[in-house]
């Protein structure tokens, strides 16, 4: 299985941090607006597309808020597996490190996963530093 890591480091409180992660039906405008270009829930589900037209079903598996940490996972035809998770921890006074973890099968589909994850940290990054305070 391919296990794809992506580390960020912020200028933005963990709680604010963990606010827009954990608003699991606001991705598309909180965590990463343009990457996600729109949002459909259904149940526990969102219906994602992305900016390459890719669409993908995702499932909340778990949201704890005492580890600041969300679980969700894909089924499609093209994928055996997919789990990924986003925690949040504290690095101090306004400051924060995100870490997300991808797990996939196919290993060929790795490359890809892994790029698409690339793109969407460009713009996660501005995105959850400028976050409002409490929001």
């Amino acid at each position: 299985m391919a296990s794809i890591r992506k580390q960020l480091e912020l200028d933005a409180p963990a709680e604010d941090v963990w606010n827009a992660i954990r608003d699991f039906a606001a991705v598309h405008i909180r965590v990463a607006p343009g990457f996600v270009t729109r949002l459909e829930m259904v149940g526990e589900a969102r219906i994602v597309t992305f900016a390459n037209g890719t669409t993908a079903r995702e499932r909340l598996v778990d949201s704890d808020d005492q580890e600041r940490r969300l679980v969700y996972a894909i089924a499609s035809e093209k994928l055996t597996a997919h789990s990924a998770s986003v925690q949040v921890f504290d690095q101090g006074p306004h400051r924060s490190r995100l870490v997300w973890i991808t797990d996939v099968l196919p290993h060929e589909i790795g490359p890809y996963i892994s790029g698409q994850m690339d793109e969407a940290v460009k713009v996660m990054k501005p995105t959850l530093e400028r976050q409002p305070a409490g929001a």
